[in-house]
């Protein structure tokens, strides 16, 4: 029997790629999912396929701390699943009160409604490999500092350490993910760089290359996020895992440049990829250990990136012929 069956889940920030393919993995599974909505999304993958039928969802904000405690104690709610974020870089940029709104105020929220609510055994909140900011060693571990410098890589580092204080002080049993740059099929975010290549790719557009292509990343299939995420949870109790923080990675380097060629190899296109230079107020190296998730939770990914960015692609041909 899943060990989800029948337990009562909340999943913040569930129309965007991360939460959608989580809440129907824990659908799939048995769980009773409730979802926190703020804004209705119609072509989510959310609301793609059957399961979005069997969830209950709650129209609020993180914002609202009223909205999450009704909602935990309404529907019982033993696990939480805070995904939610204002999660792009540029966005950030121009909107840094909203971005810290969302996420710092909105964790805090999560943390102090789960605090209150007496049911709660497992809180996994999603941090970044951006909270780590820039370090001079890389990869990045878990025992790193959080120095984020710029909007969004501070408000995940402040996410990440308020997640450690409700840990410290109160005896939340919450756990941390920081993962590298999601990816996969149902990402609507067409400004992020494998999404948007792969759409102007489709229209016969040249790619463009934001930064100036040299800046290394570390790419993550959403499928293999969704393991890892709720094999934490799962682990949580058995292992005595709260408080902790894991890096999830595929543990590869790649340059942004080395990627949008992977995509157009991938395509059979022979377009050239267009680098603006233009990107500032951005990590330039970054890529994650996974060393302590493949120890303590006998953990491995399960697609390499060329086998991610197949899958991807066909999600989108897909996507695009409806």
């Amino acid at each position: 029997m899943s060990f989800w069956k029948n337990k009562n889940v909340f999943v913040t920030g569930c129309t965007g790629l991360l939460g959608s393919c989580l809440v129907k993995e824990l659908i799939d599974q048995g769980a009773n999912v409730t979802g926190l909505v703020r804004d209705t999304v119609p072509k989510s993958n959310l609301y793609q396929g059957e399961q979005v039928k069997q969830m209950n969802i709650v129209q609020g904000a993180l914002e609202d701390l009223d909205v999450i405690e009704r909602a935990l104690g309404e529907y019982e709610i033993d696990t939480v699943f805070h995904l939610a974020a204002q999660a792009i870089v540029g966005v950030a940029n121009r909107n840094p009160i909203s971005t810290f709104e969302a996420n710092i105020l909105g964790t805090w929220n999560i943390l102090e409604a789960c605090r209150r609510h007496p049911l709660i055994k497992r809180v996994i909140v999603a941090s970044s490999d951006k909270a780590y900011g820039d370090q001079p060693t890389l990869p990045y571990d878990e025992n790193m500092p959080l120095q984020g410098k710029h909007p969004y890589d501070v408000s995940k580092s402040c996410a990440d350490l308020l997640s450690h204080t409700y840990f410290n002080t109160y005896g939340l049993p919450v756990c941390i993910t920081r993962c590298g740059n999601l990816y996969g099929g149902g990402d609507l975010n067409f400004n992020r760089i494998i999404p948007q290549t792969i759409q102007l790719v489709l229209n016969g557009e040249a790619p463009e290359i934001r930064s100036d292509g040299t800046f290394i990343r570390d790419y993550f299939y959403i499928e293999d996020a969704v393991e890892a995420y709720l094999l934490l949870a799962e682990k949580m109790e058995e292992l005595n895992l709260a408080g902790e923080a894991f890096n999830f990675s595929n543990e590869i380097q790649l340059t942004v440049l080395e990627l949008v060629e992977k995509i157009l190899k991938a395509m059979d296109s022979d377009l050239k990829p267009k680098v603006l230079n233009q990107g500032s107020h951005e990590i330039k190296h970054q890529y994650l250990s996974a060393e302590k998730a493949r120890k303590l939770l006998n953990w491995t990914p399960a697609h390499t990136i060329d086998e991610g960015l197949e899958k991807t692609i066909e999600w989108y041909k897909a996507f695009f012929q409806k």
